[in-house]
C-alpha cells in the first residue's frame, strides 16, 4: 500500500477561548482529489491554513509522504512540496500575469524564457493557458483563479490545496476547473477541494472528509458513501427537509424546485405597475467596449426577477448603474415613476431602493469597523439625543438585527471583518431588509460562497421581503437557483437583456441554457 500524501492525526487549533479545530484525522492519497466540506465556521480554511503554514496546530501531528511535517511559514510548506490555492487572491493587479509570476517563483530563479517553456507544458496537459502580457487588473474573475492555480502548479507540488475556489466562478468555469482537478490528480498530485457544494463533490472527489464545528463529522472513500450521508452529516438534515431552492443549487432534487417555483408564479401578484424600470440603458467599460446596450426589465411589487449569465456580460455594470456607483451613457431607470437614472446612492436608499452588492468586501461593509457601525452607518440621525449619539440604543437596535436575522457573533461592537462570509452577508441583508421605506431590493450573487445554512437563510430573506410587497431583482450565476427562485428570469448576454423566460415553463431551463449560449439572442 503507497504511503498517503498527508496523514493528519488529531489535529487540534484553537483561537484564544474558541475551538476551531478539534482531534481532527484526516488521510489524503496521492493521485486523488479530496474534497473538505462543511458549513462555515466548520474548520476547513483552518485546516489548510495548518497545512500550508499560516498557522501552527495546538496538537497532533501532521505527516507529508510520511514524513513528519511541521511547517513554520507558507515559505516551509511550498518548500516542501504544498501549494495552495486561497479564497482571496494575492496577485498584484498592478503587475502583469508574467511579473506575478516570476515575483513568486524567485526560489526556483525562473527567467522569462523559461517560465515560458513551462507555461506551455501546463497549457498542454492541463489546459490552462494565460497570457503573460496582460495586466491583472483587466482580469475577470475566472482568470485571475487560472492565474494563481498556474503559480501553484509551476512549484511541481506533491500536494495542492483549493479553499472554496468555485465561489466567484460561473458554471463554465466550474466546468474547467473540475477538468484540471481531476488532470492535476491523474498525473499523481493530491488535490485537496475545500468546498460546501455537494454537486461538486459527487462529479470530482474520489474521498471526503465532513467538518462540523471543528470536528469530523462524516466522509470517506466515495465508493463507500454517499452525498445524502455527506449532507446529513455537514447540516444535520436530509435533501427533503432543505429548502427546494438550496436542493436545486446543490442538485440534489429538480421536481420539488420546479413544482415550488410553478406554485409561487401561481399565486404572484396580479400585474402592476413596476416599482423599478430600466429602459434602453446603455453603458461602456473603461476600455470603451459596449457594457450595457438598450438593456429593458421591469419588476413589480411582490414578484422576484432574476438575470441569468455568464459573467462578463453587463450584469456587473448594470447592478452598479442601479446602485447609483456608476453612470449610464444612455437610457433611463425609474422606481416607482420617479426618475433616477442620475440620482446620488443616498437618494436612492431614501427613495427605497436597496442593494446588495456583488462584492461585500469591497462594496458592501467596512471590515474595520464594528457590526453596528456597518448597520446603521447611514442612519445614525435615529440615535441622537440632544445631539449626542445614544451607543446603547444603537447596540440594542443592533443586537435585535443580529438576533432577527441569525447573526452568529459575540455582540454588536465586534469587528465586520473577523465574520464568516455567511454572517457578513447577512448583516449587508439586515441592513438593506430593516429599512422601513424599502420598494426593490437588487441583490447581485446573494449566495455567491456562502454555505447550505447561509443560503438557506438569504433565500427565506428574499422571499419575504417579495411575499411583503418589496419587488426583487436577483443577480445570479446560478441558474436552478433562479428557475427556483424567481417568478421571470432575464438572460445577460453580450449587454442585452434577453427573455423573460416564464420559471413555470417546464422548458425554462432550457430556454435560459439557450439564451446564455446566444442561441435564441
Amino acid at each position: 500500500m503507497s504511503t498517503p500524501a498527508l496523514t493528519l492525526q488529531g489535529l487540534g487549533k484553537s483561537f484564544g477561548d474558541v475551538r476551531a479545530l478539534h482531534d481532527v484525522d484526516v488521510t489524503v492519497e496521492s493521485g486523488t482529489v479530496h474534497c473538505v466540506l462543511g458549513e462555515n465556521g466548520a474548520g476547513k480554511s483552518t485546516l489548510c491554513n495548518l497545512v500550508f503554514g499560516g498557522y501552527r496546530p495546538d496538537a497532533g501531528r501532521m505527516l507529508l509522504g510520511g514524513n513528519e511535517f511541521h511547517p513554520d511559514s507558507p515559505a516551509a510548506a511550498m518548500a516542501a512540496g504544498v501549494a495552495m490555492v486561497h479564497q482571496h487572491f494575492s496577485l498584484v493587479t498592478t503587475m502583469t500575469v508574467a511579473e506575478n509570476l516570476l515575483l513568486t517563483q524567485h526560489g526556483l530563479r525562473m527567467r522569462r524564457r523559461d517560465l515560458t517553456d513551462r507555461l506551455d507544458e501546463i497549457a498542454q496537459r492541463y489546459r490552462l493557458r494565460v497570457d503573460l502580457d496582460q495586466r491583472v487588473a483587466t482580469m475577470p474573475v475566472g482568470a485571475r483563479q487560472k492565474v494563481e492555480i498556474v503559480k501553484a502548479l509551476l512549484r511541481e507540488p506533491s500536494l495542492i490545496l483549493l479553499d472554496e475556489p468555485t465561489g466567484v466562478l460561473d458554471p463554465a468555469e466550474i466546468d474547467a476547473l473540475i477538468d484540471t482537478c481531476r488532470a492535476v490528480a491523474a498525473d499523481g498530485t493530491a488535490v485537496v477541494l475545500v468546498t460546501h457544494k455537494l454537486g461538486e463533490v459527487a462529479r470530482v472527489a474520489d474521498a471526503a472528509t465532513v467538518l462540523r464545528r471543528g470536528t469530523v463529522a462524516g466522509g470517506g472513500r466515495m465508493s463507500k458513501t454517499s452525498i445524502a450521508e455527506l449532507l446529513t452529516a455537514m447540516v444535520g438534515r436530509t435533501a427533503a427537509d432543505l429548502d427546494p431552492t438550496v436542493a436545486a443549487t446543490l442538485g440534489l432534487d429538480t421536481a420539488g424546485p420546479r413544482a415550488a417555483a410553478r406554485q409561487r408564479h401561481s399565486t404572484a401578484l396580479d400585474a402592476t405597475a413596476p416599482v423599478l424600470s430600466v429602459e434602453g440603458l446603455c453603458a461602456e467599460r473603461a476600455d470603451g467596449s459596449t457594457a450595457l446596450a438598450q438593456a429593458r426589465l421591469a419588476v413589480r411589487p411582490g414578484e422576484i426577477v432574476g438575470i441569468a449569465g455568464v459573467e462578463g456580460n453587463g450584469q456587473s455594470e448594470l447592478v452598479a448603474i442601479l446602485a447609483g456607483s456608476a453612470s449610464a451613457t444612455g437610457g433611463t431607470v425609474t422606481l416607482d415613476g420617479t426618475d433616477i437614472t442620475a440620482a446620488r446612492p443616498a437618494t436612492r436608499t431614501e427613495l427605497g431602493l436597496g442593494v446588495v452588492p456583488e462584492d461585500r468586501h469591497r462594496d458592501g461593509m467596512v471590515a474595520g469597523m464594528t457590526i453596528a457601525e456597518n448597520l446603521f452607518l447611514g442612519q445614525l440621525g435615529r440615535f441622537r439625543r440632544f445631539g449626542l449619539l445614544d451607543r446603547r440604543a444603537i447596540g440594542r437596535a443592533a443586537q435585535a438585527e443580529l438576533d432577527r436575522f441569525d447573526v452568529r457573533a459575540s455582540g454588536p461592537w465586534v469587528r465586520m471583518g473577523s465574520l464568516s462570509g455567511g454572517n457578513q452577508q447577512k448583516v449587508v441583508l439586515a441592513r438593506e431588509l430593516s429599512a422601513t421605506n424599502l420598494r426593490c431590493l437588487v441583490a447581485a450573487q446573494p449566495t455567491r460562497g456562502l454555505d447550505i445554512g447561509a443560503v438557506d437563510f438569504v433565500l427565506t430573506q428574499l422571499r419575504r421581503a417579495a411575499t411583503e410587497g418589496c419587488g426583487v431583482l436577483v443577480v445570479s450565476s446560478e441558474v436552478p437557483e433562479l428557475l427556483a427562485l424567481c417568478d421571470r428570469v432575464f438572460v445577460a448576454y453580450r449587454g442585452a437583456l434577453t427573455g423573460p423566460v416564464e420559471t413555470a415553463d417546464l422548458t425554462a431551463a432550457q430556454q435560459i441554457s439557450e439564451l446564455m449560449m446566444g442561441v435564441a439572442a
